[in-house]
């Protein structure tokens, strides 16, 4: 079977002036949107998105996208040219705080349920343990025990393309039932030992009431 890799028939390209030739260079209102402190209206949407995506890089170059998910407004704005992320109880993997501890720079997505437009926010994290502003991320009585503080270097707002050829927020297009239930793919890839019906309990309706209580 020939991959990729061992084809004669694939061209890579190998530098940004190989890239430029290709794509073209940006109109100068898209090249030249980035800011570095927060406007009006980021703070509007910060306060009405209930999900962020954060990207973080380790130190060997690897990479990880981490979703974080909260009663909207939940990214706390702490000036102009910071932002607070709280932490939740999950799998304890941790993978994108190792990553921050080696590697500081991460990449923001936040999201706004029905819109095709995101905006970002790219700078640099530290994990904070203590701080005044942890009693105000409070939610169903847990005070989270670290969050992640963003220094921007970057913001701007991202066009709806993406969202808008994918359908994203289109309901006749979702196929929840096309793949296997979340219970049967950790049966199959995470928790073979397990038997299906107790991961069927554990992820069917009273998986949404443990959300701030851990894995």
């Amino acid at each position: 079977m020939e991959t990729v890799g061992s084809s004669a028939h694939v061209r890579e390209v190998t530098s940004e002036a190989e890239l430029g030739e290709l794509l073209g260079a940006p109109a100068p209102h898209a090249a030249q949107k980035a800011r570095t402190a927060l406007h009006p209206v980021d703070r509007e949407w910060l306060a009405h998105s209930p999900l962020c995506l954060i990207a973080t890089s380790g130190r060997d170059g690897s990479c990880d996208v981490s979703p974080k998910g909260d009663p909207p407004g939940f990214v706390k704005v702490l000036d102009d040219r910071t932002v607070a992320i709280p932490d939740r109880p999950g799998n304890r993997r941790i993978d994108g705080f190792r990553n921050v501890l080696a590697n500081p720079h991460v990449g923001l997505i936040h999201l706004l349920p029905g819109r095709g437009d995101t905006l970002r926010i790219n700078g640099r994290a530290r994990i904070v343990r203590e701080a005044p502003f942890l009693d105000g991320m409070t939610v169903k009585g847990h005070r989270p025990v670290v969050a992640l503080v963003v220094e921007i270097e970057e913001i701007f707002f991202h066009c709806s393309k993406a969202f808008l050829r994918s359908s994203t927020w289109s309901p006749e297009s979702w196929q929840p039932d096309a793949l296997p239930s979340r219970a049967r793919l950790s049966k199959a890839l995470e928790r073979q030992d397990h038997p299906l019906e107790l991961l069927e309990e554990h992820y069917g309706p009273s998986y949404a009431e443990r959300l701030y209580e851990g894995p």
